[in-house]
């Protein structure tokens, strides 16, 4: 930071020489305001997005101004009378001596950090956790990433009113058993952002009823037990008007007919509009998705995203109505990803392998109910891809000979490529060229069924002279349909996903086709 400034003084030291030939001038010949205005300009944001849109705490920059402070006399009481201007902030992190900082500090915004995954704390960090929390008026921040053990003694002391407190991010790194939850007394009104990981869902508690500015509201890892009624739910969500970011996960499924007797023991009458969300995702089974989803509208949203645990079956009418209140979300390209772990549909409204809009996942390894599953939710959801004109079939991380491999149902693969009726470019993998070619070369009346607007079949450069096209290239060229068959290494483009997962995160980068 130190020497940013310098270089900041050299360039002002030059640029007044050689304009006005004055004798050389330093950062330091400077008045209050200007430099008052670089340090503003040099601050940090607490949180920052990365390139998927998921949030993250730069809590270390939060000490900034520590060294700046340090320089000289002038530039100290410059930054310590300007704190509210410059946003100051206090980090309490590990290591740090929280009671000596608190003694000899001014009365600064405190930001408390503890992401302690592979060692335990030490006593000092606990006893300075727990002095922060006591100085409600004064936490701005809290982000406790801690064993279960850990967080049962700190949880209960974030108790009562904290009238300061913008951000929480709180829960342990893994499944557990104990009924972590946060005190029922807990009150934030000026939370801006919530999130949550394994621990009970605050809804119906009086925190999110006071937090009514929320724009960030994650609940990650709800354990089954604490799957909220879905009217309870609505609820609280009907009184976040400023919510932009809707994040719920479950840890694993619960019983469709479980969620269908509370609904006939309490059915949901009313029906409302979140006029700011542009993010909602969810991960759960699809009869809780549903049940929600016909009593709010969201006119800005921008990325939809649903994960479901591995059903027999799929229904999902409301998705479609959801998603297209929103007029801009039209795909012209869309790509089907089938992982060893989980099968993905990902839409785009821009350039196909950038951030998709539409991301919707099954849970389950084998192909064959991968393709049953997306034959199910795609032939629902074809409203939204009546404009798709570029289609990929993309195959991730296996072993061609595994078990993992069943053949699918032709008659699946048809329905699937069947909800894609504008499609021009067909690109697929090494791995899935087999089926799909059966698929297509099949028996059926009438012919042009499936794709009818297929213009280009894209395939790995060795299958071109294979003849495994050649059913289908002929068929179309009597019917008056030519398609032109390409040889190209995989990826045609640079799809890219994060499977968030209980057990651990799926980074799905671009994959290469294997050698024809």
């Amino acid at each position: 930071m130190y020497v940013f400034l310098s270089v900041i003084s050299i360039n002002v030291s030059i640029t007044l020489s050689r304009v006005s030939k004055l004798p050389s001038t330093t950062i330091h010949d400077l008045d209050d305001d200007s430099l008052l205005h670089i340090f503003y300009l040099l601050r940090p944001s607490l949180l920052k997005r990365d390139e998927s849109g998921f949030i993250f705490w730069e809590w270390d920059s939060q000490r900034w101004w520590y060294k700046l402070a340090q320089v000289c006399l002038r530039w100290r009481h410059l930054i310590l009378g300007s704190a509210s201007y410059l946003g100051l902030r206090l980090v309490c992190g590990l290591g740090t001596p929280v009671a000596d900082m608190l003694a000899h500090s001014p009365p600064f915004s405190l930001i408390i950090y503890h992401n302690c995954l592979n060692r335990t704390l030490t006593t000092e960090d606990e006893e300075g956790i727990l002095l922060a929390l006591q100085h409600r008026d004064r936490v701005q921040g809290i982000y406790l990433h801690l064993p279960v053990p850990t967080l049962e003694r700190l949880i209960i002391a974030i108790d009562n009113e904290f009238p300061a407190l913008e951000y929480i991010d709180i829960g342990p790194p893994t499944k557990h058993d104990s009924h972590l939850t946060l005190p029922l007394t807990f009150e934030a009104p000026p939370l801006r952002r919530l999130w949550t990981n394994h621990l009970a869902s605050p809804i119906g508690s009086t925190l999110l009823s006071t937090a009514i500015d929320l724009v960030e509201l994650s609940l990650g890892w709800i354990h089954p037990s604490a799957y909220p009624h879905p009217n309870d739910f609505l609820q609280q969500l009907s009184l976040l008007p400023q919510l932009e970011r809707l994040v719920i996960r479950f840890r694993s499924p619960v019983p469709s007919r479980d969620i269908e007797g509370q609904l006939l023991h309490t059915p949901v009458t009313m029906h409302f509009t979140l006029p700011s969300l542009r993010i909602f995702y969810f991960q759960g089974v699809s009869a809780f998705l549903e049940a929600i989803l016909p009593h709010m509208d969201a006119p800005l949203l921008e990325t939809f995203s649903a994960e479901f645990f591995n059903q027999l079956r799929f229904s999902i009418p409301h998705v479609p109505h959801f998603i297209m209140t929103k007029e801009k979300l039209r795909f012209g390209h869309a790509t089907f990803i089938f992982h060893k772990e989980a099968v993905f549909l990902l839409g785009f409204t821009g350039v196909a392998g950038q951030w998709s809009n539409i991301n919707v996942a099954v849970m389950c390894r084998h192909l064959d109910w991968q393709v049953s599953s997306m034959a199910q939710i795609s032939n629902v959801l074809y409203p939204l891809f009546s404009e798709v004109v570029d289609l990929t079939l993309d195959y991730r991380d296996h072993t061609l000979s595994s078990e993992w491999h069943n053949q699918a149902d032709c008659t699946l693969w048809r329905v699937l490529l069947g909800s894609f009726r504008h499609v021009k470019t067909l690109r697929v993998h090494n791995g899935l060229v087999g089926e799909v070619s059966r698929a297509l070369q099949m028996d059926v009346e009438p012919p042009l069924e499936v794709l009818p607007e297929l213009k280009e079949l894209v395939c790995p450069a060795g299958r071109v002279d294979d003849k495994t096209f050649a059913l289908l290239i002929r068929e179309r060229e009597v019917a008056g349909r030519p398609v032109s068959l390409i040889g190209k290494t995989f990826p045609v483009g640079r799809t890219h996903y994060i499977f968030y997962s209980s057990t651990g995160n799926i980074d799905i980068g671009p994959d290469q086709d294997p050698p024809s």
